[in-house]
């Protein structure tokens, strides 16, 4: 049975008020900005083609719609490599520019695709959920369980709801729920990462502003002893404050270049700007900084993410 028009438009605007919820839990589960936009689009195309079949009477639509997302998303990982910061690997202080690893680390989000609420209680979890680390966590969990995980502990959906969207049993849906809490408290317990604060303004100032003026001494001041910082998509990364101070000190591959502070992964990270050969300040890569007691305990910068400016409400030019 065919839509009348009207009722198409209420089918379209329902599933498109969908869109951030979605993106959030495909963004968790998949790890990267291109295959989640590649999930959520193919999500909305098989609810809308299916509405007619929606029957309100035996699920709320967010289930019904996150039951089709989670059966896509479960097809894209099976023949996925599991995706990673770049600090769960060895420390690589020696650049090589052939060590290149394109298809294996995680990509940043911008805040506003994945976060949709004003209320402080649920806008803190929303934030906490979808920051680095965390979805690094997830990557640790087979796909079944990272998805069992998602679904109840971060989206609050029941066990009930969840088993019916994976086709198991509640038993079985509360079993890999309990499997995956085991294995993502071991992954992150293991990692090195600093707590799941944001950098304050005051602290991301002060970086910014020692970085922009290639102030080695004002660094130093705003790292943690055991800062590391890495460059995805290569395989290197820096461990321990005076090791990225001497990188810093040795070179002027920055100078001139400009820092401005935006929204990703639930914390303020930075777009930095590099001039061109004509001095227009132009975007060079995404920074996501992240903060432990008062200092700044890791770097990651996104070469390669200039393209994705616009994604993050940054201007083409400053």
């Amino acid at each position: 049975m065919s839509s009348s028009p009207g009722q198409a438009g209420m089918d379209s605007s329902a599933l498109e008020a969908l869109r951030v919820p979605l993106t959030g839990y495909c963004y968790r589960l998949l790890g990267t900005a291109a295959d989640t936009d590649d999930a959520v689009q193919e999500t909305l195309i098989r609810a809308y083609t299916r509405f007619d079949a929606y029957d309100p009477n035996r699920a709320r639509l967010s289930t019904w719609v996150h039951a089709i997302a989670t059966n896509v998303c479960l097809d894209m990982l099976r023949a996925a490599r599991r995706r990673m910061l770049i600090w769960e690997g060895p420390s690589t202080p020696d650049f090589d520019p052939e060590a290149v690893l394109p298809d294996r680390w995680l990509d940043p989000m911008p805040d506003a695709r994945l976060i949709d609420t004003d209320d402080p209680a649920e806008l803190a979890i929303q934030r906490e959920s979808v920051r680095l680390a965390f979805v690094a966590a997830l990557q640790h969990l087979p796909p079944r369980q990272r998805a069992v995980l998602v679904l109840r502990d971060v989206l609050a959906f029941t066990a009930a709801e969840t088993a019916d969207m994976l086709g198991v049993s509640v038993a079985a849906a509360n079993s890999a729920l309990q499997r995956a809490r085991g294995t993502l408290a071991a992954a992150r317990a293991s990692a090195s990462q600093p707590n799941l604060e944001a950098a304050d303004q005051d602290l991301l100032r002060r970086y910014t502003t020692a970085f922009e003026n290639h102030d080695v001494a004002g660094l130093a001041a705003v790292l943690c002893a055991d800062a590391e910082s890495g460059m995805p998509p290569f395989a290197w990364r820096m461990t321990g404050r005076d090791a990225t101070l001497a990188v810093f000190a040795s070179s002027d591959a920055c100078a001139g270049d400009r820092m401005v502070p935006v929204r990703m992964n639930g914390v303020t990270g930075v777009g930095q700007y590099r001039p061109d050969a004509q001095g227009v300040l132009r975007p060079f890569a995404l920074v996501a900084v992240h903060a432990r007691a008062g200092a700044i305990a890791q770097l990651v910068t996104f070469l390669g993410s200039g393209d994705r400016f616009a994604e993050f409400g940054l201007p083409a030019t400053i």
